[in-house]
């Protein structure tokens, strides 16, 4: 059982040190390691949920303290990534999440190089825009967040980046606000199928809890162009994935 905590304390580590510098991909890189291992997907998607519920309320605590935080749009987020993800849960036994998915990632795929191309462009945006249609946002975000097994990250962060939102408060914002939407979505899952291997879901927690405040230095310290430039290469990778597998 030790073994077992370890090993998952290990996937955690890097899905939150991932998660919690870049704002996305916990989700999606627990969930790939998990599946990997033989681990049923309503099973990892509920383990995963879970653990993220204590993952990002310690990173989000971590973005919290450094001043990674914007008040205002994470008010904005909070309330409608919640109610996306409570319907998103008790849709995923009517909707098969892999619909959606080819969808989400040809447009995540776009958004990453459009990411890319800003931060490596000769004409840059200015950063600190205003974001538009916040609450659609996050409505649709905590919904495929819990019909796909992830994407709140990818969704929300490519979204608020593309926008013109200042890198650090982006990532740090949708940290703290996937913590709501994690619980809401745990605690569907928890109503509805249960949760069980509890060695997965605390190793998930350990590593992630471990990682949180390194990963929020790390966004902190870190220049925005390389974050924006991190952040788009992650997402055109995870789309390009996503729809390589979807085909196949």
């Amino acid at each position: 059982m030790w073994e077992d905590v370890i090993l998952f304390a290990v996937i955690g580590f890097v899905a939150q040190m991932v998660d919690g510098s870049i704002g996305m991909a916990y989700g999606i890189s627990a969930s790939t390691a998990l599946l990997s291992m033989g681990v049923p997907p309503a099973t990892a998607s509920a383990c995963v949920h879970a653990a993220e519920t204590v993952t990002t309320g310690a990173s989000g605590l971590a973005h919290w303290k450094l001043g990674n935080i914007d008040r205002k749009l994470l008010a904005r987020l909070v309330i409608p990534g919640m109610i996306g993800g409570a319907l998103g849960a008790y849709a995923l036994s009517s909707i098969p999440g892999d619909l959606l998915k080819p969808y989400i990632a040809g447009y995540l795929l776009l958004l990453g190089l459009f990411i890319v191309w800003k931060a490596t462009g000769q004409k840059q945006t200015r950063d600190g825009v205003e974001p538009k249609a916040v609450a659609p946002l996050g409505l649709f975000g905590g919904f495929l967040d819990a019909i796909g097994g992830g994407g709140w990250g990818p969704l929300v962060t490519s979204s608020l980046l593309g926008q013109g939102t200042t890198p650090r408060y982006a990532i740090g914002t949708v940290n703290l606000a996937e913590f709501f939407v994690a619980l809401t979505i745990s605690t569907t899952f928890f109503l509805t199928i249960g949760l069980e291997l509890w060695p997965i879901i605390s190793g998930l927690i350990l590593g992630g809890v471990i990682a949180a405040p390194f990963a929020a230095y790390a966004t902190k310290h870190i220049p925005d162009k390389v974050l924006m430039i991190m952040v788009g290469t992650v997402v055109v990778l995870l789309s390009l994935r996503t729809l390589i597998n979807s085909l196949g």
